[in-house]
């Protein structure tokens, strides 16, 4: 029963009309005076500041004076919370995206209830100040809510408590490894046989980082319908690459890749390719921005030595570029664009969803000096665009860029991007996702209109 309660969506109007008319009740009900009673007949449970405001009514401080108390602490409060925001997200930049008006009004809210509550605590007796606590949690969970569908993250509590809820698996020589020279299955060919599942599975997956000792948490690895078959064919596959902060489910969760990759498979006889997504970031508000350091770790050398080989020992997938592609949302995308650009004998296709023109920790300096010793010179040929310009020309490289129309500083790094991109030699399209910012949105509609063109150059159509 437990469990099914954490599957409860939590983003649909069944949930979040009724939390929200509970917490505007609450707050109307902190707001109404009490019905005023005649001083003389005031009972002991009445506390000193209920009694002494009842008193005070006839001396011209009635309820219409406490309401424009309350609300006047609720107008400041607010505006408080507004001005944090502005400062924390927009001067400061704290969380590297421009939050949009409804999380901003979700702030502001929240902020509303807690000068209610003080206002309650010290006006109010015992029964107020109950129901302010209670509308100020109300309201909270209410602005939670609200903020989880502004970003799309979470469509249940299990999302947002579980880290990795895919089964453990090992895998390997069931999977049918092919050889390191095979060739991706051509789709005309491909007979489906008649015992293949109808969807795919995604499983849990420790890589070991052999080689650079990089603390990643487990990946998350999705096999098509045509790969759980006895006899798997030779597919592409495709690495993901979270956003940070964040876990490598995140883009099955919250992107639900695997859904558009089952989508992709039903329509194409069970073929579309292998998905691994392993862990970049190794805690999820840690960013080691890709590269190898010794502060943040080898970052670089766990994605493209060890997850490439354990990918190749492991999975039945092509071996040319044309083969392998990588996904990624923000700063996985950053990751995504740095590593098809800096390794084109490695990747073939780029599916780059929001992504910041270079590797970004903090500011320019501090990133410089976590990651390059200090070295703005160092630091500044990491950024994809100077790694394609280095690298260039690029020959049957495809990079997809997306944006949501409402994200203003990505739309500005991915017109940059591609620009960058086309001037390598690169061909490349965007999508801009209608009405949404930074956020999984943006995600869902990007892969979902996105993906079947990157798994067409990636040889399966």
């Amino acid at each position: 029963m437990f469990h099914d309660l954490l599957r409860i969506p939590i983003v649909t109007p069944s949930v979040l009309v009724p939390v929200d008319v509970l917490a505007a009740l609450l707050v109307i009900a902190v707001l109404v005076p009490s019905p005023q009673r005649h001083p003389s007949v005031a009972t002991a449970t009445d506390t000193g500041t209920e009694g002494r405001t009842a008193a005070a009514t006839e001396n011209g401080r009635g309820p219409w004076r406490r309401i424009a108390v309350r609300i006047g602490a609720m107008l400041v409060a607010a505006a408080v919370g507004l001005v944090a925001v502005w400062w924390i997200g927009d001067v400061q930049d704290a969380f590297g995206v421009d939050f949009t008006p409804v999380t901003r009004m979700w702030v502001a809210l929240t902020f509303a209830a807690v000068g209610l509550l003080v206002v309650g605590l010290v006006q109010g007796g015992n029964g107020r100040r109950g129901l302010a606590v209670a509308a100020t949690v109300c309201v909270a969970f209410a602005a939670a809510l609200g903020i989880n569908v502004d970003f799309g993250a979470y469509r249940t509590i299990e999302q947002a408590v579980a880290t990795n809820p895919y089964p453990s698996a090992t895998l390997g020589a069931e999977t049918g490894i092919g050889s390191s020279a095979a060739a991706v299955v051509d789709p005309q060919t491909w007979y489906a046989p008649a015992t293949m599942p109808t969807h795919g599975k995604i499983v849990s997956v420790r890589i070991p980082a052999t080689t650079s000792h990089f603390h990643a948490r487990r990946a998350v690895v999705y096999l098509p319908p045509a790969a759980r078959t006895i006899d798997p064919p030779v597919l592409p596959v495709l690495i993901s690459l979270s956003g940070q902060p964040g876990q490598p489910s995140d883009m099955f969760q919250a992107g639900r890749l695997g859904a558009v990759m089952d989508a992709f498979a039903a329509a194409h006889h069970g073929l579309a390719p292998i998905v691994v997504a392993p862990d970049q970031l190794g805690a999820p508000n840690r960013n080691p921005m890709c590269v190898d350091s010794r502060r943040l770790g080898r970052s670089s050398t766990y994605v493209m030595t060890d997850t490439t080989r354990w990918i190749r020992s492991h999975l039945s997938v092509g071996a040319a570029p044309a083969d392998w592609g990588i996904v990624g949302f923000s700063q996985g995308a950053t990751c995504a664009m740095q590593f098809s650009s800096e390794y084109p004998e490695v990747f073939g296709t780029t599916f780059a969803i929001s992504s910041e023109l270079a590797p970004f920790t903090g500011s320019v300096q501090n990133s410089a000096d976590v990651a390059f010793h200090g070295s703005l010179a160092a630091y500044r040929a990491a950024a994809p665009i100077a790694i394609m310009h280095r690298n260039a020309p690029y020959t049957d490289h495809f990079t997809e860029f997306a944006y949501g129309s409402d994200d203003a500083p990505y739309a500005r790094s991915t017109k940059l991007l591609r620009a960058g991109a086309i001037a390598a030699g690169m061909r490349t399209t965007t999508i801009v996702s209608p009405g949404t910012a930074h956020d999984w949105n943006t995600v869902r509609y990007s892969l979902q209109h996105g993906m079947p063109a990157v798994i067409a150059h990636m040889g399966l159509r």
